[in-house]
């Protein structure tokens, strides 16, 4: 007996990861929020945020159906650990709250409208475990959820673009500060603070453009 239900747990980790971590999170010690997102469209085409009511958060993007040419390897999932501002923690779950734990059906069905790609709640805690999925939501808090969710998804893309050009295209970087610079002013970016790392090496790096520099110092304190 011992033995079958060590092969039986043995086949369960063997499974895809993503599959192991809902099981693992199904009903966590602590509160936590995930946000996931898919649109085949979009790039990337998928992405999900865990956040933790006491601040660890963790980020994951890729891009399942983009095709692959010949020779060339597929893309890489990208993932990041990084800690939520106390702020936006505390807005996450009272938004949470207000869903009721996203404990019903919120999917906009008055008439059709554009596809942006489906979206999916969940809330778990060590009694509850709730989820909805949706297109779009006529509900206030789902709504200031989603964008809070693709504000901090934005935040991290705009960060792996700039450690890329900052490495093999600096005068690509002022396109693309100011793009942030402009998407922040709009309030399409949320917790500047996770890329305030990268911001500081362009900010401090007097190889690249003083406007990039000046940009990157900018929304460097934007992110404090």
């Amino acid at each position: 007996m011992r033995k079958v239900l060590i092969a039986a747990l043995l086949m369960v980790s063997a499974g895809s990861g993503r599959a192991w971590q809902n099981a693992d999170q199904f009903h966590p010690h602590v509160p936590t929020v995930t946000f996931d997102l898919f649109w085949e469209a979009a790039t990337p085409q998928e992405f999900t945020v865990r956040a933790q009511a006491d601040g660890p958060s963790s980020y994951l993007s890729r891009n399942p159906m983009k095709p692959v040419t010949p020779g060339e390897a597929k893309d890489p999932d990208y993932t990041l650990n990084f800690t939520m501002s106390a702020n936006d923690a505390r807005k996450i779950f009272k938004l949470a709250q207000h869903a009721k734990y996203f404990n019903g059906d919120f999917d906009y069905k008055g008439h059709r409208i554009a596809n942006t790609g489906k979206k999916t709640l969940t809330y778990a805690d060590e009694m509850r475990h709730f989820q909805t999925v949706y297109n779009h939501s006529e509900n206030k808090a789902i709504q200031e959820l989603t964008s809070l969710f693709q504000g901090i998804s934005s935040t991290i893309e705009f960060g792996r673009k700039l450690q890329f050009k900052h490495k093999y295209d600096k005068l690509g970087l002022e396109a693309d500060l100011k793009a942030m610079e402009d998407a922040t002013a709009n309030h399409n970016l949320a917790e500047l603070q996770i890329i305030a790392p990268t911001l500081k090496d362009i900010a401090d790096d007097q190889s690249v453009l003083n406007i990039a520099r000046a940009r990157a110092r900018r929304l460097l304190a934007k992110a404090k």
